[in-house]
């Protein structure tokens, strides 16, 4: 990974020698921040179920191995379903017989189906919650013995700020109960560990990102333009996973917040296309002064 974004933290804030655990990360935002740790000298296992090509989405668990190891880090590639208790343990010893124990989990993995109660199926419905929420409780409370043993522990979510707000509810019930599900998980997970020292934190993009998701399922290439990249997430990522554990927990963070609050003064270099209009992702209505001036709204 060429680091070409405005990020540039201070040489105390690495990942060298840290061992990440990361559900999904095949592809997207997760391989992003894979990438951006193993740009330090990170540990990485990737922990997914595309072990072969996918029809429409790029990526395999060993071509984000590969891109991994390109970058400067370690991976250990490791097909896993995280709706499978079992495989999840065994996902988790392969990496401790590896790396000698996880200092960070990344919950990436993210099931998504658009629509309301009327039309999503309810296989879909079942598939969203045991991967959004049920798999973010999983992987935390399988790692949470090597968390412990860590220095620095983290567990970092994908999920945005929770909110009661029905208008993030009305025509989209199924997929806001399982993101909102891992967002309230957040809260809970903070405050038991956190006499343990492990941090849980949420990271959240302000803007949509340019990911197969929205190539292919979301948006189409019409989107893109209005996109950032995933470097934005990847740094916003790297800045909290290397702050104290005991004094950054149950936070959600909004990744161009973040990375203003480490002295970021451009943000420019993470658009697609420098001067279009950037679309807000789901669940945020608003820029970071609050005004919706230079943003479109992501259609739900």
């Amino acid at each position: 990974m060429t680091n070409a974004t405005p990020y540039a933290p201070a040489s105390d804030r690495t990942l060298k020698g840290k061992t990440l655990f990361i559900t999904g990360g095949s592809r997207g935002i997760g391989l992003a921040i894979a990438k951006r740790a193993a740009a330090d000298g990170a540990n990485i296992t990737i922990a997914a179920k595309t072990s072969k090509p996918h029809a429409k989405l790029p990526g395999t668990i060993h071509t984000a191995a590969a891109e991994i190891e390109e970058a400067g880090g370690q991976a250990l590639a490791v097909q896993m379903d995280l709706r499978n208790d079992a495989e999840v343990a065994d996902a988790v010893a392969q990496t401790t017989d590896k790396f000698g124990g996880i200092d960070i989990l990344i919950n990436n993995a993210s099931a998504v189906a658009l629509g309301g109660v009327d039309t999503v199926p309810m296989r879909r419905i079942d598939l969203m919650h045991q991967i959004n929420l049920r798999g973010t409780i999983l992987a935390a409370r399988t790692c949470l013995p090597h968390l412990k043993n860590s220095a620095n522990p983290h567990i970092l979510t994908l999920c945005p700020p929770p909110s009661l707000d029905p208008k993030w509810y009305k025509g989209t019930l199924p997929y806001t109960l399982a993101k909102m599900g891992m967002s309230f998980a957040t809260i809970g997970l903070a405050e038991d560990f956190r006499e343990y020292g492990i941090a849980a934190n949420a990271l959240w993009p302000r803007t949509a990102i340019d990911t197969a998701a929205i190539r292919h399922e979301l948006g189409g290439d019409a989107m893109i333009k209005h996109c950032r990249t995933t470097d934005i997430v990847a740094d916003a990522a790297h800045a909290i996973l290397t702050r104290g554990s005991k004094n950054c927990t149950g936070n959600f963070f909004l990744d161009d917040d973040t990375l203003v609050g480490e002295g970021v003064d451009d943000l420019g270099p993470y658009a697609i296309e420098p001067g279009q209009p950037l679309m807000l992702d789901f669940y945020l209505d608003s820029g970071p002064d609050g005004k919706m001036d230079g943003y479109l709204k992501m259609p739900l």
